[in-house]
């Protein structure tokens, strides 16, 4: 059998069950919708509305909140879950580090994300950047799951990238011109909960949400060696980071806060980062 380790080395991705349990996932919900309402601070674009909207109403004015860890100490406090740590310490190594966090929406009739790779947006020097990507309601085909090209991350090519106009896609840029066929893409299916990791060269994408009603909501963090600089942001090393397992080799640098809370709707592109 092979180890977790060696599972995400061949296929560069791996599913990782009941990262959440029940009261997390409400927990998560929860803050969601408080966050949304802006009681955890205002956030850049979030939808101000009259004060009548129901949580669904305000929640469906979103398709994602950038950063919500630099606003919400639950969701601060869940980038070094455990069940998370565990898998990343293995396919990382010991000394991680994490750089970015998203909270996905995506109400019915929401658009996805077309083929991409992490790493064209957040760039390691190391190769060692990896998504975690937690369900937070059952993540199916119908209303718009990850899908991903597997062993896509093996040749390291960081493949080029062009404007996106399909409006079944948020507007963010794509990648294109790379050897592989939509046949060889598989659907990443999860139950609330369970977790998609993968690595920053994989080629993956989500579609729209075809359900006639609810959400395909999701916490997606980004993580990567503590070891690595981190070139990104305009930054030769990034330093707004939080340790997850081990140690920082570069402490002695301090932490910045340069991160800033803000919300992406449909039609706004993602040039810092994106999701699936």
């Amino acid at each position: 059998m092979r180890s977790i380790g060696e599972q995400y080395m061949r296929d560069g991705f791996l599913v990782v069950p009941g990262v959440l349990d029940a009261t997390e996932l409400e927990s998560v919900k929860r803050e969601a919708i408080d966050i949304c309402r802006g009681r955890r601070g205002e956030i850049g674009g979030m939808f101000a509305g009259d004060g009548v909207e129901s949580d669904e109403e305000v929640m469906a004015h979103t398709l994602c909140l950038h950063f919500p860890h630099k606003t919400s100490d639950l969701l601060r406090g869940f980038l070094a879950h455990p069940r998370v740590t565990s898998v990343l310490t293995e396919v990382i190594g010991p000394n991680v580090k994490c750089m970015q966090s998203m909270l996905f929406i995506k109400s019915a009739g929401k658009p996805g994300q077309a083929w991409h790779q992490d790493e064209a947006f957040i760039p390691t020097r190391d190769r060692s950047l990896a998504g975690v990507w937690i369900a937070l309601d059952d993540a199916t085909v119908e209303n718009g799951c990850l899908w991903v090209i597997p062993e896509s991350h093996r040749s390291g090519v960081i493949w080029p990238m062009r404007a996106n106009h399909d409006p079944n896609f948020d507007g963010s840029p794509e990648s294109y011109d790379f050897p592989f066929e939509e046949r060889q893409a598989v659907p990443v299916e999860l139950p609330a909960g369970s977790a998609v990791v993968f690595n920053g060269y994989l080629l993956h994408r989500s579609l729209r949400n075809s359900a006639p009603s609810g959400y395909r909501r999701a916490l997606v963090n980004h993580y990567m060696s503590a070891e690595s600089l981190l070139p990104w942001m305009g930054e030769p090393d990034f330093r707004d980071v939080v340790l997850v397992a081990g140690d920082d080799p570069y402490s002695y640098k301090g932490v910045q806060d340069r991160s800033v809370p803000h919300v992406r709707r449909e039609g706004m592109p993602d040039l810092e980062h994106t999701e699936g």
